[in-house]
């Protein structure tokens, strides 16, 4: 039971995370939306996967997402030259 209760939590912070991403017009203010969103995916998959290697796989999944999203801001504020 506590487990489909965490699934649940971590299944509506993704939604709501994936919502504010799409909605807001910054785009800096979209990178902590993605952020949380890549943790929620991270936590759903350690929930859903029922086998060991399933924290290895979310902890690549997020690593690999908080590379992807720090080159992103990191490659605008050159462009924009914000820092």
């Amino acid at each position: 039971m506590a487990e489909l209760i965490a699934l649940y939590i971590c299944g509506v912070v993704a939604l709501f995370a994936a919502a504010r991403t799409l909605i807001e017009p910054d785009p800096y203010r979209k990178l902590p939306y993605l952020n949380v969103l890549n943790f929620a995916i991270a936590g759903l998959i350690v929930l859903v996967l029922d086998h060991p290697l399933s924290l290895v796989a979310a902890a690549a999944y997020f690593v690999g997402s908080t590379l992807e999203a720090n080159a992103i801001a990191s490659a605008r504020a050159g462009v924009t030259g914000d820092d």
